[in-house]
């Protein structure tokens, strides 16, 4: 990287946080039990609570969104339960691998990386089933999941499912309403849309959930997962186990900016500087690798013969820590984030940054053509963002 150009860091996660985010883990330690920790604790879940626009149960744990993930399995499943995962990339497979693991029985739905999940086969498996584990928005392949229309198909056919939802990437990024479309356990991490270090999970849980959660069904054998055991101690500012209280502290610093902001605004906002990541991507020859596009991720397939891979080495030459594609995929794409700490000139920065690197990889094409389609998306609410 040349001394000229200051790091930036545009994967899919970890973000960029805030200077003032930063400056708050420089805090003198604090004990955490203390009436200045669970003052901090309770703000977290109060503004966790108001990203998420519902008044679910918000519980924080010191791990990451997968710690937060297996809490919620092993504290609301009884042991050996039946389940669905519904999957389409990494991520959402994760979810079922680790059920195996745990010693549930998993039935999977999957579809190709880059396709959407239909509604109507992820509902013909959910009969006589306990829970369905999904992925909102699946970083490996930038496919925003229409989990509205799934879970009302879902409902349909098993209205006492438990709807495990991944929304790492979506939670505080994309239109997520999980009262009105009947969802249950929504899980996210620090490190992603809400713009703090890693190293915290939430679980966040609907009344039925709750009402599961407290019946003491679930899977015995777990210890520093029990979500039932941190309910009774978060109500009161505590956390059951020592918790990452400067984590807290400096997530809340991060949130309180975002809670500033309309909600609604705030996904509009974070659609629009991802559609201008898209949009200067095809204005340089990408096309788009998902086939419905979350607002967490750009992923974009370079023009032939380049990789992926070529694309993010030559923007972290530049400076710029961009991913390349995963496991099959790891050549075919690259992934490009705004989801944290960012605002819209950020996209346009990113946009002169793709046509330097698409220059120096010998790609033809007429200078500020990029910038200037990452203007034209961040102008309108519906950018055109099919490849031509």
């Amino acid at each position: 990287m040349s001394a000229f150009n200051r790091p930036r860091l545009l994967a899919p996660g970890p973000v960029e946080v805030s200077p003032d985010t930063l400056r708050s883990l420089s805090q003198t330690q604090i004990h955490h039990r203390t009436p200045e920790a669970r003052k901090a604790v309770l703000e977290a879940r109060e503004n966790l609570s108001k990203l998420l626009g519902t008044d679910f149960e918000v519980l924080i744990t010191t791990t990451s969104g997968t710690g937060a993930f297996e809490a919620a399995i092993v504290s609301l499943l009884e042991d050996g339960a039946e389940v669905v995962c519904a999957e389409a990339g990494k991520f959402g497979k994760r979810w079922g691998q680790m059920a195996e693991k745990l010693g549930y029985g998993v039935t999977y739905v999957s579809t190709e990386w880059g396709k959407a999940l239909r509604p109507d086969d992820v509902a013909a498996a959910v009969e006589g089933k306990k829970a369905l584990f999904i992925t909102h928005s699946e970083t490996s392949t930038g496919v925003l999941h229409d989990l509205q229309a799934i879970a009302k198909a879902v409902r349909a056919v098993n209205p006492d499912l438990l709807i495990y939802v991944d929304a790492v990437t979506s939670f505080a990024v994309a239109e997520l309403r999980p009262t009105e479309w009947d969802l249950d356990v929504i899980v996210s991490g620090s490190q992603k849309g809400v713009a703090a270090p890693p190293g915290l999970g939430f679980a966040m849980l609907s009344p039925r959930a709750l009402e599961v959660l407290n019946s003491g069904k679930a899977n015995p054998r777990r210890y520093y997962l029990d979500l039932a055991k941190e309910l009774k101690s978060q109500k009161n500012g505590e956390t059951a186990q020592t918790p990452a209280i400067n984590l807290i502290q400096a997530l809340n610093v991060s949130t309180s900016r975002l809670v500033s902001i309309p909600l609604e605004d705030l996904w509009t906002e974070k659609e629009k500087m991802n559609n201008a990541l898209v949009a200067a991507g095809l204005a340089l020859g990408c096309t788009n690798f998902a086939e419905r596009v979350s607002p967490a991720t750009a992923a974009l397939v370079p023009p032939a013969p380049l990789s992926g891979k070529q694309v993010a080495d030559a923007m972290k030459a530049r400076g710029a820590r961009a991913a390349a594609g995963q496991d099959a995929f790891k050549d075919s794409m690259f992934r490009i984030s705004l989801m944290g700490y960012y605002d819209r000139y950020d996209a346009l920065a990113v946009a002169g940054i793709l046509e330097d690197v698409f220059a120096g990889l010998g790609v033809q094409f007429e200078r500020g053509v990029a910038v200037k389609a990452a203007w034209d998306a961040l102008k309108n609410a519906a950018p055109e963002l099919v490849s031509k």
